[in-house]
């Protein structure tokens, strides 16, 4: 399990995220200049150059998104201005993509950041500008919520890229996407003008990923492990009936692939956080607030708790716990993850995601009345993941690669991930998610050790 060190803080941190975006300039730069406008989006590094691999196309935002949080952490109006060229010049196609379930990661990481750049005072306000943003997250929320299928339940979800059928524990951080075009009075208009709430989907589709994709040691099958997750959830497109999980890029659907979880761990929380800012009545047709909040902790707290109490000494997972390598590990658990082991690789992108999953839960607990022993734990093995991602062998500081955060990995199953010569498993590449990712857990950080306004995609937000 995690060994949380209890005396760290966000301000012991600012030397290392000085460095940090130090080397972040230099790999947004690097991967510019590899991956121009016009080419494939870039998805992960093979021996440290940026590469494209196609299955959807739903890392392109994550690229420009970068160069915003570049601005926001730094002041640097170089990244502003290629942030924002590339957002208007290139996302338009994905804020009306009809064919996944990525909304909140492509749009939300550029147009949602201008946005909310423009709502910090960050960048000037302009009327015509705010609407440009405002109508793409309107769109781009609404084009998410009519992907939907409906549960035996009367409920639904927005069902992944391989069909109606599929639900993925993923989305659940995508629904960002909503929440901001509810949050700017958007809603979906259905056949004969019906009025569909962004809000309603959004809570029916959270409520159906925590019933599917997560177990809570309730003996609901023989592999019922408190905080598991599925990556995906399969259904009878006839009559809504759950059949079965799955998954695609985790090792079995009965182990829990770590990205996944952290998705559910980071999602969960910060949707937590923003319904917070939402007045009761919106609620009141989804069941109310109690309701949908005892939903939304009960997924986040078994998440977390899992990935605390089942991970690796210092908090970067392998790709997925049931990884028939780790058996060859022994007691893995109790030490530090070693990328360079041999037999498994470990996944640096989900220790990423988990961290400010973990931070966000034990911050809005701690508001909600837990004791500060409670809540404190997540912080503290939140702060704990990020002081091992901000050093070797985890931050490169090679100039010779593009990517920032070492040993990410992809798609296991597929083999798509680069294995250097001399190694059995793949090691020592980044993603773009993953490096997304950390700058968002960067910044998170950052903005606490300098008591600026606290960071959520929805802000700005008051302490």
């Amino acid at each position: 399990m995690i060994k949380s060190n209890k005396t760290l803080a966000p301000a012991d941190f600012l030397p290392q995220l000085e460095r940090f975006w130090a080397r972040s300039a230099e790999c947004i730069d690097a991967v510019e200049r590899s991956c121009p406008p016009g080419s494939s989006s870039p998805v992960f590094t093979k021996a440290g150059r940026y590469t494209s691999q196609g299955w959807t196309e739903w890392t392109q935002g994550f690229q420009y998104g970068s160069a915003l949080l570049q601005f926001d952490a730094t002041g640097d109006e170089r990244f502003l201005k290629l942030g924002r060229d590339r957002t208007v010049a290139h996302m338009a196609a994905h804020v009306t993509h009809i064919g996944v379930h990525d909304h909140g990661f492509n749009n939300v990481s550029t147009y949602g950041n201008l946005w909310r750049l423009m709502n910090e005072g960050r960048i000037p306000e302009f009327e015509w500008e705010r609407n440009y943003y405002e109508l793409a997250l309107k769109a781009s929320g609404a084009v998410q919520a009519a992907r939907w299928a409906k549960t035996a339940d009367g409920s639904g979800y927005i069902y992944s890229f391989n069909g109606p059928q599929s639900l993925f524990v993923d989305t659940i951080r995508t629904c960002r996407a909503l929440a901001l075009a509810h949050q700017l009075g958007h809603l979906l208009l259905g056949e004969n003008d019906e009025r569909i709430s962004l809000m309603r989907r959004l809570v029916e589709h959270a409520t159906s990923t925590a019933r599917y994709n997560i177990w809570y040691g309730e003996g609901r099958d023989n592999y019922d492990v408190a905080g598991r997750t599925a990556h995906e959830s399969v259904f009878n497109t006839k009559t809504g009936e759950y059949r079965a999980p799955s998954t695609q890029q985790g090792y079995s659907p009965f182990s829990t692939w770590t990205r996944g979880l952290a998705w559910a761990m980071l999602g969960y929380a910060e949707l937590l956080e923003w319904l917070a800012t939402r007045i009761d009545s919106e609620l009141d047709a989804c069941g109310g607030r109690d309701a949908v909040e005892a939903i939304f902790v009960n997924a986040a707290r078994a998440t977390c708790d899992f990935y605390i109490r089942e991970m690796p000494a210092c908090g970067v997972p392998y790709w997925d716990t049931g990884a028939p390598g780790l058996a060859k590990l022994g007691d893995y658990r109790d030490r530090p993850a070693n990328p360079f082991n041999g037999e498994e690789s470990v996944d640096s992108s989900a220790a990423s995601i988990a961290a400010q999953g973990l931070l966000r839960l034990g911050r809005y607990l701690s508001r909600a009345g837990d004791t500060a022993e409670a809540a404190g734990a997540y912080v503290q093995s939140g702060l704990t993941i990020i002081s091992t991602l901000l050093d070797e062998p985890y931050l490169s500081t090679s100039g010779d690669h593009e990517g920032l955060i070492l040993h990410s990995v992809y798609h296991r199953p597929k083999g798509w991930d680069y294995i250097p010569p001399g190694s059995k498993i793949p090691r020592g590449e980044a993603s773009m998610w993953g490096d997304y990712h950390a700058r968002e857990l960067a910044l998170y950080v950052g903005r606490l050790a300098k008591n600026e306004p606290y960071y959520t995609f929805f802000g700005p937000v008051d302490g």
